[in-house]
């Protein structure tokens, strides 16, 4: 009797040992869906969208193999960014993650279940997304980008401390971008100081780029001034290209601007930003809630100078300013 009965409970035990083995490995082989709305489509051939991958790679989530990412690319159009926030909220995916002003809006009116992670969001406790960012009490978790009023006014700075002529700068504004007035206005109070006057050039879309470039050669400003908005991102080469051919210094709040030619740029490692933003896709994947995951701030700010493009056109930047640069490209 005793024999059957021990039998019977080393059976139990193997089986309990091997049930949870076998979880696991199902569990394992699981294929994870999630979405990624962004605006500018070569995100994912950029360094920030490679740091995405790897990251979750080093985490255990390869794209192809136990991932799949839905990706939909909106242009700066919110328009555009309304249509592929319902879309992806049809795909039944497990999260989505979110860069851009005009796509966390979108999918904050699209969904209220599905967690979000954002990626270069101002301020989304003053555009109601969350209620803090120390708790966001909301579907939504992620990191800020930072566009605060100190750092427009420092980019000014930095490009009048390169070019000391600077008098009449030109800049490209995005009036339906949600945070281009409060760049806007930031600059005119740093402008007086710096004995410079602002020229605005507007960009409404694909087909006003021309526009915008026409205005600028009638204008003849002494260096161009992009804000921190969808179209500086999207259009960089056309930006950059149309700056060296006018000769124009310039100063851009994207890393990835100097990188297709352009002279200058300040502002938060977007490569940072999306490496940290595959943590919370795996901690969400993993159980974790995005109400109780408090949003990040950016920590690293990256000055770019890119001094093929500076000599290219006959400019010289100065040694004190190329000291301070994190990256010099030559």
């Amino acid at each position: 009797m005793f024999g059957i009965e021990r039998r019977h409970f080393i059976t139990l035990i193997g089986g309990a040992a091997i049930w949870p083995l076998a979880a696991l490995a199902q569990q394992s082989a699981k294929i994870r869906r999630i979405g990624f709305l962004a605006n500018d489509p070569t995100i994912p051939a950029q360094a920030a969208g490679k740091a995405f991958l790897e990251a979750l790679r080093d985490q255990g989530f390869v794209e192809g193999r136990n991932i799949v990412i839905e990706r939909r690319f909106a242009q700066g159009a919110p328009e555009r960014s309304a249509e592929l926030a319902a879309e992806l909220v049809r795909l039944d995916l497990e999260l989505i993650v979110a860069s851009g002003q005009n796509n966390v809006t979108a999918l904050k009116q699209a969904t209220k279940s599905i967690p979000v992670v954002m990626v270069n969001v101002f301020d989304p406790v003053g555009m109601g997304i969350v209620g803090s960012l120390a708790l966001p009490r909301s579907n939504f978790t992620g990191l800020t980008s930072h566009v605060s009023p100190e750092m427009v006014g420092k980019r000014l700075q930095l490009l009048k401390d390169a070019f000391p002529r600077t008098s009449r700068v030109g800049v490209l504004r995005m009036p339906s971008f949600t945070h281009d007035q409060m760049q806007w206005d930031a600059l005119e109070h740093a402008a007086p100081a710096l004995n410079v006057r602002l020229i605005a050039v507007p960009i409404r879309g694909h087909n006003d780029l021309e526009g915008a470039f026409a205005a600028l050669r009638r204008d003849r400003p002494d260096a161009l001034f992009g804000l921190n908005d969808p179209a500086t991102l999207i259009f960089r080469k056309q930006i950059a290209e149309f700056a060296a051919q006018e000769r124009l210094p310039a100063m851009y709040p994207f890393t990835e601007v100097t990188e297709a030619g352009g002279l200058m740029s300040y502002g938060a490692s977007r490569t940072a930003l999306f490496h940290r933003a595959a943590g919370y896709v795996v901690k969400i994947l993993n159980g974790a809630r995005p109400a109780e995951m408090p949003i990040e701030q950016p920590v690293k700010f990256e000055l770019v100078i890119n001094v093929k493009a500076a000599n290219a056109i006959g400019l010289t930047i100065p040694r004190e300013i190329l000291l301070l640069a994190d990256e010099v490209i030559e």
